[in-house]
């Protein structure tokens, strides 16, 4: 299990499966933001926060929504819009204790250009 929560604490996240690796994506918005992310279906993942406590913000192709505390703005994770299509997200391990990520490998995704991991 990983624990995670943004810089001020109102939008907090538990992982509650073992992640394979963790990403590191180098897409316009990941490279801002430092996503290092953990994938894992929503029923995987627990979030809280406040009904008005996130920014959701969707670009490209509006598949997604990256959504950030509303207090602090630190992005927390990623969602799919349409629950229909998948159930798939992830968070950002960077709002983790970084003792308790440092045995995962990192995986380079080349979100930039062509769409596949880079090792």
């Amino acid at each position: 299990m990983i624990e995670g929560a943004c810089h001020c604490g109102a939008v907090r996240w538990t992982l509650t499966v073992e992640p394979e690796w963790l990403t590191r994506c180098n897409c316009s918005s990941c490279r801002r933001t430092n996503g290092l992310w953990a994938y894992g279906d929503r029923s995987d993942i627990t979030l809280e926060y406040p009904q008005d406590g996130v920014v959701k913000y969707v670009w490209g192709d509006k598949c997604l929504a990256l959504v950030s505390c509303k207090t602090c703005g630190n992005t927390t994770h990623w969602e799919g819009r349409d629950p229909e299509a998948s159930t798939r997200m992830a968070v950002n391990v960077n709002m983790a204790d970084p003792a308790g990520i440092a045995r995962y490998r990192i995986r380079h995704f080349d979100g930039a250009d062509s769409w596949a991991f880079l090792d």
